[in-house]
C-alpha cells in the first residue's frame, strides 16, 4: 500500500502563490508518476500536472501551464506544486495520486493511489 498526504492549502487572494505539498509512505515501485489534480463544486476531477519519478518529465494541463510548476525530492519523497498568479478559478480540492508503471497518463483513472486532498481557495 501507498499512503499520500497532501499539505499547503488554504485562503489566498487572486494573484498570491501557495505551494502544496505530497509526501509519499509505503510501498515503493521501481516506477511511477504522480500527479496533481483538482475538483471544484460541482465539477469533475481535473488534471494539473504530472511528474515521471525516473526521468522527471513534467506534464501540465494548458490551463496552468506557466503558472504552476511540480518539481519532486527524491530524498523526501515528496512532490510540490508550487502554484503563481492564483486566480479564483482555481478554487479547488487538490488531489495527489500516483500511478505505478512507466507509462504517463493525465486520466484520473489511470492512478491507483489518491491522497485525500487539500483546500485551495482563491479570493477576488
Amino acid at each position: 500500500q501507498v499512503q499520500l498526504v497532501e499539505s499547503g492549502g488554504g485562503l489566498v487572494q487572486g494573484g498570491d502563490s501557495l505551494r502544496l505539498s505530497c509526501a509519499a509512505s509505503g510501498r515503493t515501485f521501481s516506477s511511477y508518476s504522480v500527479g496533481w489534480f483538482r475538483q471544484a463544486p460541482g465539477k469533475g476531477r481535473e488534471f494539473v500536472a504530472l511528474i515521471n519519478w525516473s526521468d522527471g518529465n513534467t506534464h501540465y494541463a494548458d490551463s496552468v501551464k506557466d503558472r504552476f510548476t511540480i518539481s519532486k525530492d527524491n530524498a523526501e519523497k515528496t512532490v510540490y506544486l508550487q502554484m503563481n498568479s492564483l486566480k479564483p478559478e482555481d478554487t479547488a480540492v487538490y488531489y495527489c495520486a500516483l500511478r505505478y508503471g512507466p507509462r504517463i497518463s493525465a486520466q484520473a483513472n489511470a492512478y491507483n493511489y489518491w491522497g485525500q486532498g487539500t483546500q485551495v481557495t482563491v479570493s477576488s
